[in-house]
């Protein structure tokens, strides 16, 4: 449901003595005693809902908890959904990588840019490949000629522990396409 930093007190379990009131259509009825707006919720077929807890005394709202709980479960869902999560792939190459294994790194390195993601480039040296770190950085140029009609280095390599990493970002600021299932293409 709710996460305990969310939570709000509601009815007996406000523990302040006097609370802010407001009435259920917004109007400010002023400081009364805890009984006195419960008993004022109750009369209304409402209930007495903590607003603000941090203020002295804290604001209370007479309003309808299940309604108050379920907007507040929906705003959170919007908010989720609007959020928009950038999806960065990963490619390794190695300083000494063969040309078919380069070739079809590429392949996949266009298909994902031709979908708009972001690619995260990374040549792992081990061993005493270490003291060759030139063969890593003609990957990496080799790899920028390569794509160049299709996307651009972001964060250009860099020497990281034992391997140069890199970013690469798709052409236009495009969003990731969803592939269709075939069935659906074919109605």
């Amino acid at each position: 449901m709710l996460a305990n930093k969310n939570r709000v007190r509601v009815n007996e379990a406000i523990r302040a003595p006097q609370v802010r009131l407001i009435d259920e259509n917004g109007a400010q009825i002023g400081i009364v005693s805890k009984s006195d707006a419960l008993s004022m919720a109750k009369e209304r077929g409402f209930d007495l809902v903590e607003v603000s807890a941090e203020s002295r005394p804290p604001v209370c709202r007479i309003m309808d908890y299940g309604k108050f709980v379920y907007d507040l479960q929906k705003k959170a869902k919007t908010a989720k959904k609007k959020q928009h999560t950038i999806q960065l792939k990963e490619v390794r190459f190695r300083p000494k990588i063969e040309e078919h294994d380069y070739d079809f790194k590429l392949k996949h390195i266009v298909e994902f840019l031709q979908q708009g993601f972001k690619i995260k480039i990374m040549v792992r040296f081990k061993g005493r490949e270490l003291v060759h770190k030139e063969l890593g950085f003609k990957v990496i140029e080799r790899l920028e000629a390569d794509i160049a009609q299709y996307g651009r280095f972001e964060i250009p390599g860099k020497m990281e522990q034992r391997s140069i990493t890199g970013v690469i970002a798709p052409m236009g600021a495009q969003k990731p396409v969803v592939k269709e299932k075939e069935s659906d293409s074919l109605k």
